[in-house]
């Protein structure tokens, strides 16, 4: 049974000791430079160091926000494994997110899906090893109005979301559609189920 009983207090919060945020992310790789390149090109980082095992690259101001490590005897992991399933990254505003799709399709980098999950309004990318990484914005401002979207039932009706065309959402967004309006999320068409709506 789905359940969502409101957003958590922060464990700090809480009394609790925790960490105070999310450091950095670390990839294995048989491609070092392929894989370096993408991410400088996809998340606008620049290398903090490198040799021939390893690479940090960053976008903000800590050291690293990713680590690639070279690994030569990597195998590919097996169809329909557990693990990682993907890493999110969250850009401030729609215009923001939709510029740098438009940067990336210059550069042939293009999402393989592109989805108004509900909360968030989402494009998915897979580097140079397949490994699967969001763009994303946040669809509400606070907590509240996240909770009052997940009691209206829409989410357990369909917790995948709705496929977007990127072109069209721009389109949008040049003509002065306001924000709501362009990321509330419409249901799914006649006769077909949420399952309809991932892309893999």
């Amino acid at each position: 049974m789905t359940q969502y009983s409101g957003m958590p207090k922060p464990a700090r919060a809480r009394g609790k000791i925790a960490p105070v945020k999310l450091g950095h992310v670390a990839i294995r790789t048989k491609q070092l430079d392929a894989m370096l390149d993408y991410y400088g090109k996809l998340l606008e980082a620049e290398v903090a160091f490198r040799n021939e095992s390893m690479g940090f690259i960053t976008y903000d101001e800590e050291h690293h926000r990713l680590a690639i490590i070279q690994m030569p005897d990597l195998q590919p992991p097996p169809e329909k494994s557990t693990g990682l399933d993907h890493i999110s990254f969250s850009f401030t505003t729609l215009g923001e997110l939709l510029d740098t799709y438009k940067r990336l399709e210059a550069l042939g980098i293009m999402p393989f899906w592109t989805i108004i999950h509900g909360p968030s309004t989402s494009m998915y990318y897979k580097d140079p090893d397949g490994n699967r990484v969001e763009l994303m914005i946040d669809n509400f401002d606070s907590a509240e109005e996240i909770q009052a979207f997940f009691a209206t039932g829409a989410y357990e009706e369909n917790p995948m979301g709705i496929i977007f065309d990127p072109e069209e959402m721009i389109a949008k967004h040049k003509a002065g559609v306001p924000f709501k309006d362009i990321v509330k999320r419409p249901k799914l068409p006649e006769g077909m189920s949420w399952w309809d709506m991932l892309r893999t």
